[in-house]
Order: structure tokens, then C-alpha cells, then sequence
């Protein structure tokens, strides 16, 4: 049974950072590429960052470039999502996503940035 466990989600002042973790585990990790996606209020889901099987190839969405960083641990079958200089607009759920010719999500985890 395929499961992405996300942590690290809170409430954040603007301008500050968190950490988002993912923990996969049922699948050949080192097979997927991963991907960090939102969803905020109202609005429709939004890929923030995407990281190769072997990390080689990483994307971000043009609102995060500069402020965030995805990289992944594929001996601890984890990915991160590394967010600083937190923004208001930046507020949602945000989704581990493993894809290969299946896809996989995790539950989601809430970050809230406010002031």
C-alpha cells in the first residue's frame, strides 16, 4: 500500500520560512518524480515545485522561484519542500504528489501565512 505522509504545515508570520516533508513509503521511491503542489481557497490546484526520480531536473512555479526549495533524500524515500520568505498569497494545502505510470497523493498539510 502506497502512502505520502506530508508534515510541517502551520501558521507562519509573512516573511518567514517552513519546512514541508514528505515520507513515502510502498513504492520504488527512487522511480518517481515528485512534486509539491497547493490548492488555496477558491482556487484551482497549483504545481509549486517538481523534482526528477534522481533529482537531476527541478521546476518551480514562477510565484516561488527564489523563495522555495524542493529536494528529496531517495536512501530516506523523502522529499522537501523548503519555503522561505513566506508570502500571504502563499496560504493553502499543500500535496505531495509521487507520479510514475501511476500516480500518488498525500493527505495534504495547511500552511497559513498571516499576520
Amino acid at each position: 500500500q502506497v502512502q505520502l505522509v506530508e508534515s510541517g504545515g502551520g501558521l507562519i508570520q509573512p516573511g518567514g520560512s517552513l519546512r514541508l516533508s514528505c515520507a513515502a513509503s510502498g513504492l520504488t521511491f527512487s522511480s518517481y518524480a515528485m512534486r509539491w503542489y497547493r490548492r488555496a481557497p477558491g482556487k484551482e490546484r497549483e504545481l509549486v515545485a517538481a523534482i526528477s526520480s534522481t533529482g537531476g531536473t527541478i521546476n518551480y512555479a514562477d510565484s516561488v522561484k527564489g523563495r522555495f526549495t524542493i529536494f528529496r533524500d531517495n536512501a530516506k524515500n523523502t522529499v522537501t519542500l523548503q519555503m522561505n520568505s513566506l508570502e500571504l498569497e502563499d496560504t493553502a494545502v499543500y500535496y505531495c504528489n509521487a507520479a510514475d505510470v501511476f500516480s500518488y497523493w498525500g493527505q495534504g498539510t495547511q500552511v497559513t501565512v498571516s499576520s
